[in-house]
This record gives structure tokens, sequence and C-alpha cells, in this order.
């Protein structure tokens, strides 16, 4: 499988896509996911669901980035039922976000007529604008900036208007940026049966483990054993959030 360009987003498909999983990532790397979020995503693949990942360039209208990725993602799937016979009859659809991309599925879950199996929310935050960027404090305090829904407006949508019944919150254990349990309040006053929060090892930038290159010498040695162990050590944290996600997506599935 080979990651391919259509209609803004980032594709991967496998022979026989068992479910489709639109990703957001965080608000400074979600502009090349397939590289930032390379080995969760294609990871997911490899398990069998198709991959669409939207970029975005983060503003302070959050609004206008969840409308403008829902309609990239649409044309996507429109692209592959096009293409793809797989396409052609159902295949569930969730929603997986990484820190700002959570809050990009909330309010896209929010709109009319959006149907999603499920979705999976990753070290969600949802900070003021002056918290989450800290030029925001250079500006003149006479200018009110904000983001577009605030915090405020953003809870409340999601607590009158979410409509994707089944979640998966995840959380770190290192991780001073989540929010996940005040959502989770919420959440569990719509969908108490439906809502699952998972504590696992990690800190915020655990869904972005990066390959580490290592290429053992022909004759296997005491430094080649350190490096597998440093490997194993790397990827640890990352390991156990991809056994998470695809036992919460395919309970089926082998790992």
């Amino acid at each position: 499988m080979n990651w391919k360009q259509i209609a803004g987003s980032w594709v991967m498909v496998p022979q026989r896509p068992i479910g489709i999983v639109h990703f957001l990532g965080g608000a400074f790397v979600a502009t090349a996911p397939n590289v930032t979020y390379r080995l969760l995503l294609e990871y997911l693949a490899e398990k069998g669901f198709a991959i669409i990942a939207t970029p975005f360039v983060n503003t302070l209208d959050h609004n206008a980035i969840a409308q403008q990725v829902l309609l990239n993602f649409e044309r996507v799937i429109v692209r592959l039922e096009d293409r793809e016979p797989a396409f052609k009859g159902y295949l569930p659809i969730y929603g997986l976000g990484h820190s700002m991309g959570c809050k990009l599925h909330l309010l896209i879950g929010c709109s009319p007529g959006v149907e999603r199996a499920g979705n999976i929310l990753m070290s969600f935050n949802n900070y003021a604008a002056r918290d989450a960027i800290p030029l925001v404090e250079q500006f003149n305090t006479a200018v009110d900036v904000e983001f577009t829904p605030s915090p405020a407006e953003t809870y409340s949508l999601v607590k009158e208007n979410y409509n994707i019944r089944r979640n998966l919150l995840i959380k770190f254990n290192n991780d001073n940026l989540d929010q996940s349990a005040a959502l989770n309040k919420l959440l569990q006053n719509r969908f108490k049966e439906m809502v699952t929060t998972q504590t696992l090892n990690g800190n915020h930038l655990t869904p972005l483990g990066q390959d580490v290159k290592w290429q053992p010498s022909q004759e296997f040695n005491p430094l080649d054993a350190l490096g597998q162990w440093f490997k194993q050590e790397v990827y640890r944290d990352l390991n156990q959030l991809k056994r998470s996600l695809i036992l919460w997506l395919n309970p089926l599935s082998t790992l």
C-alpha cells in the first residue's frame, strides 16, 4: 500500500477494506499527517481500514476548518466510490482525532446529516486562544482574540448537538494538556453506555511516534541487542496505543 493524494487528503486503501478511518491531527502537525502520524495510520491500514488523513492549517475559526475538512473528506469518498469496487457497498466510518483534531471531529459530529460508526478522540484539549497560542499574550489586551467556537461554546454545542453515539476517549498518563475528563462527563450524559475512556502510558506526543532507523550488522552483536532494546522502549507506548485502537475498532482483529 502507498499513500495517494486525493482531493486534498492523504489516502491509503488496503485491498479489502473493512472500514474507513478519517484522521485529523494536532494543530501544528496536521499539515502532513501521512508523515507525522505515519506509523500509527499505516498500522490501521495494515489491519484493513482505509485511511483518509485530511491536512489543515490552524486558524482562529475552528468551525470553518471543521466544515472544510468534512467537505474534503466527502470529496474523497465520492472519488473512491467511483474508482474502488469495495467502496460501492457499506463501510463503517470512524473519526480519529488527536489534540485539536478531536475538537474538529466533535464539531463535525454536531453537523446535521453526519453519520459515523464512532469516534476515537486522543488527548482532547479545548483551550482558549490565549492559552493555546503564546503570541496572543503579546497582542493588545483591548483586542478580543478567541477561537470560534470558544471553549465554552464548544462544550455547549457538544451537549446539545453532538450525534456520534459510540466514542473512545484516550488520555495519556503524562499529558498535562489533556482535557478528556470534562469531555467524558458531557458524553456520558448523552450516551452513557456508549462512551469508554482509557488511560494509557505516554504523553501528548505519543501518537506521533516516529520510526527509529537501526540497521543490524551481519553478525548479531551486543550493540545490535542495545539497538533492538532501544527501539522497543521507543515504540512501547505507541504499540500499546495501536492495540487499544484496533481492539476498539475491530475486537476480532488479530494483533
